[in-house]
């Protein structure tokens, strides 16, 4: 029986000719990944475990990007606990302010990341990488310790489902109502500890921000990873960028697949997901009548240049809502840069929102943007749980930055194809 693209990646980084769905192995790591809040515990197990060294400097990174700037004195202690460590062990990849972005956009931008590696980070959204053809999955703060001391990582080899995607998105509709529609049919544990696998026609007429953004919330399904075929988008990314040499594995004709999903791109519209998890999923344009009292527009699911940019088209020359705080974020100091340098942030500016440097803070409830009681909340961000952004009485839909521009200048959920 042949092998999945997963699978097949698995597999050589495990020195092995051959894996099957649910094998135990250890295998090599291309790189390691951990932010402010995730990296002390490790360094704390790294330490208590009596490491004296790091696996490869080059190859752990350490991105400050949750409460940074610093919200309070726990963060600012925490922060500085990184940056002690990065010192210590000249740590090449070290994030801090001034440089930092948010880890699931600042690393493939950087080029850190590429086709054919193997990835750990403690931080659930590390499936991201899936976009540029790696095999990448969050793990807790133990395993990373070992991964920074070692460049290793037992893993069980995970089973998993195709998704063939077919036809091409609306103007509109991006990757992010791709996921959310999938999350909504599939559920929050519909591909649990399996790996989502992206094929067909369809996908050669996604970006690589839909395929980031569709990765990123594989997780959302319950899934080890995601993971979208090297093709020309990817090579094209990737050439110029990638600091590493890179290596394409695809799937095995007679890859073993627990389930063969279809998506035609086509028939999506844009879509939200309402309190409180993922996959309640509803067509945009029946949240007329959910007033909102804020916006949120960033994070590494929809922080990039692209997402920017359809905030941009819907806000400009307009105003938000009376009443609706406006929160728009980069999720890098380049994003950042370029939208001051092509007159979005004025644009943001001029429609009543305000523009933070890149930060995770209000996504997991940190800060820049924490909800009261009763309050609701459109956001692109990942997670709509009880809590997430604030109070337990609080509400966070789930939406595309087109969605939730559109949302932002009606005062309620809106189909942005509708304006």
């Amino acid at each position: 029986m042949g092998m999945t693209m997963t699978q097949k990646i698995l597999a050589a980084h495990a020195g092995l000719d051959q894996v099957k769905a649910g094998q135990l192995i250890r295998a090599k790591l291309d790189e390691v990944l951990g932010n402010d809040i995730t990296t002390p515990v490790a360094i704390n197990e790294f330490n208590k475990a009596g490491f004296t060294s790091v696996f490869d400097r080059t190859r752990v990174n350490i991105v400050l990007d949750h409460f940074v700037p610093n919200k309070d004195i726990k963060s600012a202690q925490q922060s500085k606990q990184c940056r002690e460590f990065a010192n210590k062990y000249d740590i090449l990849n070290f994030f801090d302010v001034g440089q930092m972005g948010i880890e699931h956009a600042l690393l493939p931008e950087q080029g850190i990341v590429t086709a054919g590696d193997c990835i750990i980070g403690a931080d659930s959204h590390t499936c991201t990488y899936g976009a540029v053809g790696a095999f990448s999955t969050g793990v807790g703060s133990t395993d990373l310790a070992a991964g920074i001391a070692t460049g290793e990582c037992w893993f069980k080899v995970p089973s998993a489902i195709r998704f063939v995607l077919k036809g091409q998105l609306r103007p509109n509709v991006s990757g992010k109502d791709v996921i959310l529609s999938i999350i909504g049919q599939i559920g929050v544990d519909g591909a649990l500890y399996k790996s989502m696998e992206f094929t067909g026609p369809g996908v050669a007429s996604l970006t690589m921000d839909d395929r980031l953004c569709i990765c990123n919330m594989a997780i959302e399904a319950g899934a080890k990873n995601g993971i979208f075929p090297v093709d020309e988008i990817t090579t094209e990314y990737l050439t110029g960028r990638s600091q590493r040499e890179w290596t394409v594995y695809a799937a095995d004709e007679d890859a073993e697949y627990e389930q063969t999903i279809e998506i035609d791109l086509s028939a999506l519209v844009p879509t939200v997901s309402y309190p409180h998890l993922p996959e309640n999923t509803h067509p945009a344009s029946e949240g007329k009548d959910i007033a909102i009292d804020q916006v949120v527009i960033g994070s590494c699911t929809n922080g990039r240049l692209s997402d920017m940019e359809a905030a941009y088209n819907i806000l400009k020359g307009k105003h938000i809502a009376k009443g609706v705080r406006g929160i728009i974020i980069p999720a890098t100091m380049a994003i950042y840069k370029e939208c001051i340098r092509r007159g979005w942030t004025e644009a943001f500016i001029d429609a009543g929102c305000i523009v933070s440097t890149p930060t995770c803070g209000p996504c997991l409830g940190g800060y820049m943007g924490i909800l009261a009681e009763g309050e609701r909340c459109v956001s692109t961000t990942n997670r709509n749980f009880v809590g997430r952004m604030g109070h337990v009485e609080s509400e966070v839909y789930l939406a595309s930055p087109a969605t939730a521009a559109a949302s932002a200048l009606t005062g309620h959920i809106t189909d942005p194809t509708t304006l």
